[in-house]
């Protein structure tokens, strides 16, 4: 048995009582948090760590992130900030020249708002990488642009069909331009990609997102889409002992237009939540995506576009309603993807149809992002103990302007409500949707409390009376998320009986300028007790 005292600190706990100066740690869990005297009485001849004084944070629990992605997108063409095609084109022909090797292009990051007319195709990655298969996905995730090499790897052709809830973009002749959205992407695109990569390569991008987490203070991750081939890599990451975050994984379930093939998906996840419950790697529920994004038109709205359009629902509630309350009953907890707010509605529903179907039970239902949503249906999610899971970097007012040009009216003055979120009573829980974002937390609390960019300084704010407390975003970030997984006895405080997961900044955030954010680092990272990075 080891016990370590870390004192002479200002220790943020995320707990009832929120600040504490001495952390005593007993092997992987805290023994106690409180005043240094009663600490050093507690265990008079532990090792002394001195803090200096400096601010000590719970773990950061990203309550919605894409792990194995994170880390992949490391390696790739980051496109963010690219303002123009021609910029898009350059860094992606930069990347060819410098790697001729390579048997294919991944690029992330790209913006719909630079495209003209938001809707990119295949000629533009030809004219500057013609014979090479490019991959280039949009920011949000939610789409990917190909050229036409890679249109042929994947077989996609004049008579590959849409499947059940995505498009393949197509010209007047029927020819695919270049364009593929949402379960055409999830179905046809992704699946290939993961076929092209063997488990060393998975490895190397596991080991790539917890450098990237052990740096910037991430100590757990929620896995929002979480398959087989991911769940093969970590599981052997777990076995061999080099996972320094813990993973939380939802299962995802495609729509498929099979009622039978939906349910057997909520089965297949109900035994991954027996088999895996270690504390590095647990599956404790299902993710289902209802509906797409704001920026690519596929997010499913009570009134139109600007433009008059609006868009199906990937799920309806009768498709949705029943796998929902199978999650229920088998004791999953159920994270549905509703950026819309007539998906949000949607999503309310069949949470509604679980409980009158199920009766009285532990729930522990989220939904995710929630862009755009009415008043009511906030108090109607808050009665049903949905928690409102949310990623500030997605309001950054830097990748805006296109998202509130796609509304053009006065719905961009409700976008990402989080204070009616908290005044309706409801849990709210902070990620960042990374590699759609950046994963790292700070950036990310930066957003929520002062509604301006952590990208560009110059971009103003994005409706500042939406902005939330420092110390109620940390406790969203932290607290809150690991609540709603159901790991709040493990994670998301520093409180006696925890893991002792924690970091130490160089900075205190909560004295001076929101702009500290932006700038502190991360100089110790604890889990479980052990200190897994410093920096001087």
């Amino acid at each position: 048995m080891t016990t370590q005292l870390y004192t002479n600190g200002r220790i943020f706990t995320s707990d009832t009582r929120r600040w504490a100066e001495a952390l005593l740690v007993q092997d992987e869990r805290i023994l106690y948090v409180g005043d240094a005297h009663t600490a050093a009485r507690l265990s008079p001849d532990a090792p002394v760590t001195d803090l200096g004084g400096r601010l000590v944070l719970p773990g950061f629990v990203d309550g919605h992130a894409h792990v194995i992605g994170t880390g992949e997108a490391l390696g790739q063409v980051s496109l963010w900030g690219a303002k123009s095609v021609e910029e898009i084109q350059q860094r992606i022909k930069t990347r060819d020249t410098e790697d001729p090797g390579t048997d294919r292009i991944l690029a992330t990051g790209w913006l719909h708002g630079v495209i003209p007319g938001g809707v990119p195709e295949a000629a533009m990655l030809d004219a500057v990488v013609p014979g090479k298969p490019v991959y280039a996905f949009a920011y949000d995730f939610h789409s990917v642009w190909v050229n036409t090499a890679a249109l042929a790897e994947l077989g996609i052709d004049d008579h590959t069909l849409n499947p059940h809830g995505g498009t393949i973009k197509r010209d007047s002749q029927g020819h695919a331009t270049g364009y593929i959205d949402e379960n055409a992407f999830y179905d046809l695109v992704l699946p290939f990609l993961d076929s092209q990569v063997d488990g060393n390569q998975h490895g190397a991008s596991i080991a790539a997102v917890q450098q990237a987490y052990r740096e910037t203070g991430v100590t757990t991750a929620c896995d929002m889409g979480f398959n087989e081939t991911d769940l093969e890599a970590f599981k052997r990451a777990d076995k061999d002992g080099s996972l320094t975050s813990r993973l939380i994984a939802y299962w995802r379930v495609n729509s498929t237009g099979s009622a039978e093939n939906n349910i057997a998906q909520v089965q297949r996840a109900a035994e991954l939540a027996v088999e895996h419950q270690s504390p590095f790697l647990r599956v404790v529920g299902i993710k289902i995506i209802i509906d797409g994004t704001i920026d690519g038109c596929t997010a499913t709205l009570g009134m139109p576009y600007a433009d008059g359009s609006n868009a199906e629902p990937i799920w309806s509630l009768e498709e949705l309603a029943p796998v929902v309350a199978a999650a229920d009953a088998a004791g999953l907890k159920v994270a549905m993807h509703a950026i819309g707010d007539e998906s949000v509605r949607i999503a309310i529903a069949a949470v509604e149809h679980a409980v009158a179907v199920n009766g009285p039970r532990e729930r522990r239902h989220r939904i995710e992002h929630l862009e755009l949503v009415d008043r009511a249906d906030v108090d109607r999610l808050a009665a049903l103990g949905i928690t409102a899971s949310m990623q500030p970097v997605h309001a950054d007012p830097a990748i805006s302007e296109n998202w509130a040009a796609k509304l053009g009216d006065h719905r961009v003055e409700r976008g990402f409500a989080w204070p009616w979120i908290r005044e309706a009573g409801a849990c709210l829980a902070f990620g960042t949707d990374s590699p759609t974002s950046p994963h790292a937390p700070l950036p990310n609390m930066y957003v929520a409390t002062t509604r301006a960019s952590a990208l560009d300084a110059a971009a103003g704010t994005n409706v500042p009376d939406f902005a939330l407390p420092l110390a109620a975003s940390i406790e969203h970030a932290t607290r809150d998320s690991a609540w709603t997984c159901g790991a709040e006895h493990d994670i998301g405080r520093l409180a006696a009986g925890l893991f002792a997961d924690f970091v130490v900044l160089d900075t205190d955030v909560f004295a001076g300028s929101a702009d500290a954010l932006l700038e502190a680092k991360v100089v110790r990272t604890v889990v479980g007790g052990r200190t897994v990075h410093t920096k001087k």
